[in-house]
């Protein structure tokens, strides 16, 4: 195929870019293809046609200026892990955590549901930059698909446009993104990632963890394979800086499977309780880590907008995602009202008498099933959060003095510990563990092993993913302290123990004291736990019993989870899994035994 007069791009000469759009064009043919520019007058042409087609709907322009709501079919609601594949050419190399599908018998598979599934329709190619323009830690990608609410999400989740066309310019190193929705067939959805072509093919899925390929796809799948491959990291968590009573500002990376806070804890409001701290949010999602010059970890965020979690967003949880979304927001699956106003389970306004659900279905406020669901989402631009720290597009990111990992552990895991060394902080990372949220397919409150939170979002084998992370290790000549958190831990009766929320801070401090060598603790078989007075409950209504038992570590609770662990690790290859995991483990039982 050659493109026509109409078709031709106005926005670049890249002939590798150009050949390319020709043969999927030729592949999938489409009637037509659009090159974004990503300016203010297309996203407002696009938005247009959007509205036109039902693609979209057109909420309150008053008091939700320039949002709109967008629903996905039914059986698309959620990342699709199973139907999620990494295609290597040895099987090996894609580990046993990981789908794995051969790259020929991949592209044969997914080429047959491609063709012609775009006849009809607009393709439209979106070049993208992950990172800050002109940052070292830059990646771009060139998106091809069908769909308009990809693009319009791309435009806020991406740097998108001219400026990735110019950064580009004649190169041939970028990611090939190729997304359509064909018949939205969960028989023929299909998300493959080849590493080794750096090209992503995602058909059959309009959700936007299965289509927003700069995102899961290209930031930690690909990226998590290059980073392994040119000595930096890619890595599900999100970036605060924790401003001090003192004005000093102290960087943390922490890692949490979706929808256990990651989002409120980088946008975190302290308490008037705790005066003179701020929390400046770098990134809510992923992080880039390169060693600097001064030895230390340094991190970008790659994205340019936040794909949050709506139900259980509120004024308690998260008051500052509710000023970031009221306007130039794309909502997924919430409750439309009457009023063209947005609602979910969870929020703290008056709940709508009735409205339309995320299904396009009447829906009253005694309805047996929820009006939104549970996985729906809101799309925002980061520059728009009220704490957005002045460093989040610093093209060198800013220096990471602690690693947290934490999970949703009902009773095992106590409120904050932290590791003994950095070997020790990945080992803790590795067995990183959580009860499954609506955000992945499967059975809701089962614990998935999820080390590092990046199970789903690995590129590569885990075995080998754990020694890159000891390598690096080895490479930082100030390596960051690694802690682990757990917010969810219960009573008998199942409830919190512990507020959350804003009162994390409480927890922060004492983290950031420890990376300046103060806050007291005290050794446990797992890490150091905070000592008695160390960590600050001071007008928080917290009876001391409570206090201890969020901090108690049963030995006899961590033998059970020891042996879990066992049968965890002994998925990979004997040969394959690093000696410093297994000493790990070894030197875990003789602790508790001790």
């Amino acid at each position: 195929m050659v493109l026509s007069g109409r078709d031709k791009p106005k926005v670049t000469t890249n002939r590798t870019v150009i050949r390319w759009v020709e043969q999927i064009a030729e592949l999938t043919r489409p009637d037509r293809i659009y090159w974004c520019d990503g300016s203010e007058r297309e996203k407002d042409e696009l938005t247009a046609q959007a509205l036109a087609s039902g693609e979209v709907e057109a909420l309150d322009p008053y008091k939700l200026p320039g949002c709109v709501l967008h629903r996905t079919a039914q059986n698309d609601v959620a990342r699709t892990e199973g139907l999620t594949f990494i295609c290597t050419s040895g099987k090996e190399d894609a580990g046993p955590t990981n789908n794995w599908m051969a790259p020929d018998q991949a592209y044969k598979k997914l080429g047959a549901i491609f063709e012609g599934s775009m006849a009809g329709r607009t393709m439209y190619v979106i070049p993208f930059i992950m990172g800050v323009p002109g940052s070292a830690f830059n990646k771009i990608g060139v998106e091809l698909t069908d769909s308009i609410y990809v693009v319009l999400n791309m435009r806020i989740m991406t740097r998108m446009g001219r400026v990735a066309w110019d950064e580009l310019g004649d190169s041939s190193d970028f990611t090939r993104c190729l997304h359509g929705k064909a018949d939205l067939s969960l028989d023929r959805r299909f998300i493959c990632h080849f590493p080794e072509d750096n090209t992503i093919w995602s058909v059959g899925s309009g959700y936007g963890g299965n289509v927003l390929l700069g995102k899961k796809c290209l930031a930690l799948r690909l990226a998590s394979h290059m980073g392994r491959r040119e000595g930096w990291m890619a890595e599900h968590m999100l970036i605060l800086g924790l401003e001090d009573r003192k004005g000093k500002i102290t960087y943390i990376a922490a890692a949490f499977p979706s929808a256990c806070g990651k989002t409120n804890l980088t946008m975190l409001i302290p308490p008037v309780t705790q005066p003179g701290y701020r929390v400046w949010t770098v990134g809510d999602d992923i992080a880039w880590m390169r060693i600097g010059p001064d030895g230390r970890l340094w991190a970008v965020n790659p994205e340019a907008g936040f794909f949050g979690v709506a139900p259980g967003t509120s004024k308690k949880s998260n008051p500052n995602a509710l000023k970031t979304v009221r306007k130039n927001t794309i909502f997924t699956n919430v409750v439309k009202t009457p009023q063209n106003m947005v609602w979910w389970e969870g929020l703290d306004a008056d709940t709508p008498a009735e409205g339309i659900d995320w299904k396009g279905e009447h829906w009253t406020v005694d309805s047996d099933q929820p009006g939104a669901h549970p996985n729906a989402r809101f799309t925002t631009p980061a520059s728009q959060c009220p704490c957005i720290s002045p460093e989040w597009e610093n093209p060198q990111g800013v220096p990471i003095s602690a690693v947290i990992f934490g999970g949703r552990r009902a009773r095992l895991a106590p409120l904050v510990y932290q590791s003994f060394d950095f070997q020790h902080g990945v080992f803790v990372g590795a067995t990183m563990a959580s009860e499954r949220t609506a955000a992945q397919y499967g059975k809701l409150g089962e614990v998935r092993r999820d080390p590092m939170a990046m199970l789903p979002f690995c590129g590569y084998n885990m075995a080998d993913y754990f020694q890159h992370w000891l390598d690096m290790g080895g490479k930082i000549s100030q390596p960051p302290l690694i802690f682990h958190v757990n917010w969810f831990r219960t009573d008998q009766k199942g409830e919190l123990l512990w507020p959350g929320y804003g009162e994390n801070i409480r927890v922060l401090e004492w983290i950031t004291e420890r990376c300046a060598g103060q806050g007291k603790a005290h050794k446990t078989p797992i890490g150091y736990v905070p000592a008695d007075g160390a960590l600050d409950l001071s007008g928080l209504d917290l009876p001391e019993e409570v206090a201890q038992e969020l901090l108690r570590v049963d030995c006899q609770d961590w033998l059970e989870e020891l042996a879990q662990l066992k049968q965890f690790f002994a998925k990979f290859d004997d040969r394959r899994l690093p000696a410093e995991i297994k000493a790990e483990l070894d030197a875990l039982a003789k602790r508790l035994e001790q």
